[in-house]
């Protein structure tokens, strides 16, 4: 058995693919339209995942876009995607500058939270040992929930 994508359903296509491709950096690697199931999936993949993606088309986020309106609620009982970044710190303070609210900022130098416009949760993790708190994410309060 191997890890292929986890999907969400995400009610703005457009501004959901702003969001993992734009402000996240994650890239399309494919797309489906259903015209007779009245769907459209798109498939990405992290910066560090890319490669491989490509290669094995693993890992993957899928988004499903169903054609027809529905609300969907409970985002917050799917969990949470988590990534691992080089620099949590300049993660978070790019996504900050790109408009994106840090909803459990780094406190630690090790763990933040942000959430997509459908309010999914994305974990971030740094990359190997954690860094050493510093300001402003060490006295950030919390914003909203995660």
């Amino acid at each position: 058995m191997r890890y292929l994508h986890t999907m969400i359903r995400v009610s703005n296509l457009e501004q959901s693919v702003d969001f993992f491709c734009n402000k996240l950096g994650m890239r399309e690697m494919r797309r489906v339209e259903n015209d007779k199931g009245r769907f459209t999936l798109i498939f990405l993949a992290a910066p560090g995942d890319r490669r491989r993606a490509a290669e094995e088309t693993a890992p993957l986020v899928e988004l499903t876009y169903n054609w027809d309106p529905e609300v969907y609620t409970g985002g917050r009982n799917f969990g949470h995607l988590a990534y691992e970044v080089d620099d949590i710190y300049q993660t978070c303070a790019d996504l900050q500058a790109k408009g994106v609210t840090i909803n459990r900022p780094p406190r630690d130098g090790y763990m933040a939270f942000i959430r997509t416009p459908d309010g999914i949760s994305i974990e971030l993790l740094q990359k190997g040992a954690r860094l050493e708190p510093k300001e402003p994410w060490a006295s950030m309060a919390n914003t909203g929930t995660w």
